[in-house]
């Protein structure tokens, strides 16, 4: 796994989406990672050291993987354009249909009252 900067994983992942607008999935995962072995940290653990914890994220469309780390610093910036990018490609969405509860529960209660 190739760790992306967070210019170059935005431009990927703004492709991603732009590809899959017609058809296709795009999954991206948030994951807290230290990037460091267990062994590492739990040496860093007993010498005192604290142990600085990254936002790990990776985006898949089922053929390509890109992936980066966010660190505290960068997340403010990053996050915006995390948004942008979701609220631009979010079109492709389809409306849910809904049903209206109090007349889906009405109709079920004249059904049960009557008797033949």
């Amino acid at each position: 796994m190739v760790l992306l900067q967070l210019d170059p994983f935005l431009n990927e992942l703004t492709s991603m989406f732009e590809q899959s607008t017609e058809k296709g999935t795009v999954w991206v995962t948030l994951k807290r990672s230290s990037l460091k072995s267990k062994v590492q940290r739990n040496k860093m653990a007993t010498a005192g050291e604290p142990v600085e914890y990254r936002c790990l994220i990776r985006a898949t469309n089922g053929k390509k993987t890109i992936s980066t780390s966010v660190g505290a610093k960068d997340h403010q910036r990053f996050q915006a354009s995390y948004t942008t990018i979701l609220k631009a490609h979010m079109t492709a969405l389809k409306k849910r249909e809904r049903k209206d509860k109090k007349k889906a529960a009405g109709a079920d209660k004249k059904e049960g009252s009557k008797k033949p």
